[in-house]
């Protein structure tokens, strides 16, 4: 068994792919109508075959309110591995991106959250 599929809730599924493809760097696997909304998924250009990640509209009922509170919190929604905690912060900084943690050594792992603006917070890590 393995993970082919998850999901980050998005407020707007235009302004997220624009995010994940032209900031983040992730690449846009399936664009796919469903009435007024999409089945949109992104993949790491790393691993294009590998696991998906769904561009999810926010619409259910209990989604706002459980980003909300995870934001409120400081927590993030997802986590992506990087290969330098430091200089992905540097560029994705560079390029506008709010950071509500600055890269930060917790034992052999390095981390740094970051605001999606889509309403998430999205870790990034990597292992010493």
């Amino acid at each position: 068994m393995k993970i082919n599929l998850t999901s980050v809730y998005v407020d707007d599924q235009d302004k997220a792919l624009r995010f994940y493809t032209e900031v983040l760097g992730f690449l846009k696997k399936h664009e796919i109508p469903i009435g007024t909304d999409k089945w949109l998924t992104v993949v790491s250009p790393e691993d294009p075959d590998g696991t998906e990640l769904l561009l999810e509209p926010d619409g259910h009922p209990a989604v706002r309110p459980y980003k909300e509170a995870l934001v409120q919190d400081g927590i993030p929604l997802a986590s992506f591995a990087v290969d330098d905690v430091h200089s992905e912060f540097v560029r994705l900084r560079e390029q506008g991106v709010r950071f509500t943690q600055e890269p930060l050594k917790m034992g052999p792992v390095t981390t740094a959250v970051f605001d999606d603006t889509c309403g998430n917070l999205i870790q990034i890590q990597h292992s010493a």
